[in-house]
């Protein structure tokens, strides 16, 4: 494995199924490098390394087979399939777009209060992000975007976002370049929407800050020649 990314930030004491714990893990991994594409996965070494037993790492890989993540050779074990740079983009894509629907539908939802309080929220992260704080950031932002979420009232379309974030690195949000500068700069549009109650405008801006971090983390990917 690749050690630039040490202090993985996967909880492994949630109540997240394990195996589930372990598929996420190992998602990240991939994202990052600390898994490459044609490497092979050895359930015992893994199991070790997260301190399970081996049952876990076995249906969390199979779990990654069924999605095309890793890929099963007898005999031989799960290999890491190849990453391309429009895997990535896809996946953005479709998160955009289920996050653009959520934001315009909180735009008629959040009550004032509630957008006095992001707007707070997005006051500190802008002061973590000029103090380089992107642990910092990351919290604000998650907070941010789960208020938003939430207030869309529209429980099986966040269920589905979250499914593709599963897919996204943010236990490494430090280590992309740009990500917490985006956060700092691109939620603004998303703010003026949000307080103008106007649902395309709320939509379109969060469509395009989900596009951009992806960009960002396919540039970031293609400098470390991760990708395929």
């Amino acid at each position: 494995m690749n050690g630039d990314y040490v202090g993985r930030r996967t909880s492994f004491d949630t109540k997240q199924q394990l195996s589930e714990k372990v598929a996420a893990y190992v998602r990240e991994g991939i994202m990052v490098g600390e898994f490459r594409a044609g490497e092979y996965i050895r359930t015992e070494r893994l199991a070790q390394e997260l301190g399970v037993s081996p049952t876990p790492v076995r249906e969390a890989l199979m779990l990654l087979g069924s999605e095309g993540t890793v890929r099963w050779e007898p005999r031989r074990g799960y290999r890491v399939v190849p990453l391309t740079p429009r895997d990535v983009s896809d996946l953005f894509d479709v998160q955009a777009f289920i996050a653009g629907e959520l934001a315009a539908r909180a735009a008629e939802a959040l009550p004032d209060t509630e957008l006095d309080r992001l707007e707070k929220l997005q006051a500190d992260l802008e002061a973590a992000d000029r103090a380089q704080l992107p642990e910092e950031v990351d919290r604000l932002n998650f907070e941010i975007h789960r208020t938003i979420n939430k207030a869309s009232d529209s429980h099986r379309m966040a269920t589905l976002l979250n499914l593709t974030v599963s897919y996204v690195p943010l236990r490494f949000f430090g280590t992309i370049e740009g990500w917490s500068s985006a956060s700092a700069h691109d939620h603004a549009p998303i703010f003026t929407a949000l307080r103008e109650r106007d649902t395309a405008a709320a939509r379109t801006a969060m469509r395009e800050h989900i596009r951009h971090i992806g960009d960002l983390l396919v540039a970031h990917l293609k400098a470390r020649e991760l990708l395929s």
